[in-house]
């Protein structure tokens, strides 16, 4: 039987998934390999779920995906049989101007994808080598790249464009919003399980390492707190979030930075790791008692609550408010955090469910559901190559 094999390339690890062709595609199996603790090390889970392999591999000394990629195969034939790729689903940061929903990645598209380089510099490159790898694993296989820009396309104009002279945006300088991949899946598990507030107005909070916030209405991208790049909006673990222009312009003219140099500090040391000077990891600053990685935490659960506000304006009241991504569907303490003090707006959280990991954590009769979903993305990305 021929396989999807759904691949999510990042800079420091791969996300992999080994599912059954057809419109409903089934997760055979998948896992990770990442960094971790000076390794590079291998994860591999079945379908259900259970743990099947937790391995460190040879360190290439770069992300080097094509070592990567023979090591996911040798682990997916050893634990599920002979494996058949047939086709590659990829997920890419960036589509720009020209990709609104998935397409085989032909050469000509690869060109284009390689031009949004400095639109997304932590995650295309990462996306295009990954590409270029499984090209050369899997040479009969199709590549199909699925954009995580393509879920906000339909934006009204203005929550689409800056207030630049519209040549610019004519160009391609406008709000492109990011984790579109992710608020593909919550949309439709909430089409699924809870169609009354699909049709609704939701707030989806995708909170990691990026971070990102949508405002969706009956499905549709309305809102996102990421613009030109996955640089605005929330602060993230290295990535500093929303920031005055004027900041960038006294960092080059006054202290003497290149534009280099801005986009590394930017992109790479600020965030909850530059206000912190501790960790990018949530975790270890919840675990700290150090008052920075405190002030850390207390400003990124409140960029969340004041971005929320804004998301609540643009779709003119809110219904619901979901919880997704690493830090969003595991950490209670942030979840409450965010949610303190918005009884104003009908968004309460019942204690005992949302330290339990319940899936609904507002208490019955709220004005507005608080819900908690994991997300998805290697299902959405299968789905969509099952489709092309």
């Amino acid at each position: 039987m021929s396989h999807i094999l759904v691949l999510n390339a990042g800079s420091s690890s791969i996300k992999f998934g080994l599912f059954t062709p057809g419109d409903a595609p089934g997760l055979i199996g998948g896992g990770m390999v990442e960094r971790a603790h000076g390794d590079v090390v291998m994860h591999v889970k079945d379908g259900a779920g259970y743990r099947l392999m937790d391995t460190r591999l040879p360190d290439p000394g770069s992300p080097a995906h094509d070592m990567a990629l023979r090591a996911i195969l040798q682990a997916l034939e050893t634990h599920f049989g002979h494996v058949e790729v047939a086709t590659v689903g990829h997920r890419i940061v960036h589509g720009g101007l020209s990709f609104a929903a998935p397409v085989e990645l032909t050469e000509d598209a690869l060109e284009t994808l390689a031009g949004y380089v400095s639109f997304a510099p932590l995650h295309q490159p990462h996306n295009l080598a990954g590409v270029r790898a499984a090209q050369a694993a899997f040479p009969r296989a199709r590549q199909i790249g699925c954009f995580d820009t393509a879920f906000h396309r339909n934006h009204p104009f203005v929550n689409d464009t800056f207030a630049l002279p519209r040549a610019y945006y004519d160009r391609g300088v406008r709000r492109y919003g990011f984790h579109g991949l992710s608020y593909d899946y919550i949309t439709g598990h909430l089409a699924d399980t809870a169609p009354d507030l699909h049709a609704g107005r939701v707030v989806v909070a995708h909170l990691g390492n990026g971070a990102s916030m949508c405002g969706i209405r009956a499905g549709r991208s309305i809102a996102s707190s990421m613009g030109f790049t996955a640089l605005d909006g929330l602060p993230m673990g290295t990535r500093s979030g929303q920031i005055d222009p004027g900041v960038l312009l006294y960092l080059i003219e006054q202290e003497g930075m290149t534009p280099a140099e801005v986009s590394d500090l930017l992109n790479r040391r600020s965030g909850l790791l530059g206000m912190s000077g501790i960790s990018a990891d949530m975790r270890t600053l919840l675990a700290s008692d150090n008052p920075r990685a405190r002030e850390a935490i207390d400003y990124f659960t409140f960029r969340i609550r004041r971005e929320l506000g804004g998301m609540a304006a643009a779709l003119e009241g809110i219904d619901a408010l979901v919880f997704t991504g690493g830090i969003g569907e595991n950490a209670a303490q942030i979840r409450a955090e965010v949610c303190a003090g918005l009884g104003w707006i009908g968004i309460e959280v019942d204690e005992t469910a949302n330290a339990d990991g319940a899936t609904r954590i507002s208490p019955q009769g709220a004005a507005v559901e608080v819900l908690v979903i994991p997300t998805n993305e290697e299902l959405v990305i299968a789905r969509a190559a099952a489709r092309v």
